[in-house]
């Protein structure tokens, strides 16, 4: 007589079916840990829209996106490996591989979105600062940690500016503190600082603003970087993550409104309007640049790479010289017709 296994033999087997496909399931998908460089704001739509429109997971990507709190924090915690991949300004991540220079697993940057550093020098009309040689003996603010700020020595060279002094402060009252009039101008991303300053009652054509790229300063800018362990073991990720990410930037260029709303479901306090603003400020600033246009978008040169190291080894001090081809990893990206954003019409 044949033998049926009872209930109970069955639930067991039909459980261990079932544990032994979930891992199989799974392991079709690589767990992706970002970290952005500032909180969700218009510019973040940059990788929440892959992320929402199902692109990183059409690549088998389980990408979870992280608010930052400044580049340098980013830069550290992908070092650390708290997170896989992060989104961080380049000078920065030249700063922690010349001063750490025997640390494990530093970051490399697989892809420039910032082909120009959206630093600036801000001021208000009313200062009588119109060009950088008006800032010659002005007092300037910024928090110490500002890229701008960070970079000043550059600019001050660039176009001889000498005898500033400088007055620190927490993000927040940056802005505030222009306002105010405690310090005559501030340096900060062109694109957050200047609707900041805005929110503080200040019309758009009473501010001065003074992109560092137009006066003389081609530092990139915000970069896409991976740690080393996780770029080695996961090769293929990398690209595909790219892949993705590149897809994603075509629809944000396209409809940045319907960008916006990807940041708001992230964040549902944040003011679309305002964020839909900065987010077309900084394309326009940083990403749809002339500069990015002549290297590709997604591309960093060799030659303006080695220019960037050497003045990012002065003016931040590093105990080394930083060496352009650590940080820099150009292997990894899409195709340049993949890549060739400058075609998509915008709404």
């Amino acid at each position: 007589m044949k033998s049926f296994p009872s209930a109970s033999r069955r639930f067991v087997l039909a459980s261990l079916l079932a544990s032994c496909a979930v891992p199989a399931a799974m392991a079709q998908e690589t767990a992706i840990k970002f970290q952005l460089d500032w909180r969700f704001e218009g510019p973040a739509a940059m990788f929440l829209v892959p992320v929402a429109k199902g692109y990183f997971k059409d690549e088998k990507l389980a990408v979870t996106v992280d608010a930052g709190n400044g580049s340098g924090g980013t830069v550290t915690r992908v070092a650390s490996g708290a997170y896989d991949i992060g989104f961080a300004d380049l000078a920065a991540l030249m700063e922690f591989h010349a001063n750490n220079p025997t640390a494990t697993n530093k970051p490399v940057a697989v892809m420039m979105v910032y082909n120009n550093t959206p630093a600036a020098v801000l001021a208000l009309k009313k200062s009588g600062i119109k060009t950088p040689a008006d800032l010659n003996g002005k007092k300037l603010g910024a928090p110490v940690f500002d890229a701008g700020r960070k970079a000043w020595p550059i600019f001050a060279k660039a176009n001889n500016v000498t005898n500033v002094s400088w007055t620190a402060m927490d993000p927040p009252l940056r802005e505030t503190m222009l306002v105010r009039g405690d310090v005559e101008a501030i340096t900060g991303f062109s694109f957050t600082s200047l609707l900041n300053i805005e929110a503080r009652g200040v019309k758009a054509e009473e501010v001065v603003v003074l992109p560092y790229p137009s006066y003389g300063v081609k530092l990139y800018g915000n970069a896409v970087i991976v740690g080393e362990d996780f770029l080695k073991k996961n090769p293929d990720a990398v690209k595909a993550f790219l892949r993705a990410f590149t897809k994603g930037m075509k629809d944000v260029i396209a409809d940045p409104k319907a960008a916006v709303a990807s940041v708001k479901a992230r964040d549902g306090i944040i003011d679309e309007a305002l964020e839909l603003r900065r987010l077309k400020l900084a394309l326009d600033a940083t990403v749809l640049t002339p500069d990015a246009r002549l290297e590709g978008f997604g591309n960093a040169l060799g030659p303006r790479l080695s220019l960037m190291a050497s003045q990012v080894s002065d003016a931040f001090a590093t105990k080394e010289r930083v060496k352009p081809e650590a940080v820099w990893n150009g292997g990894f990206l899409p195709s340049a017709a993949e890549r060739d954003i400058f075609k998509t019409a915008r709404k």
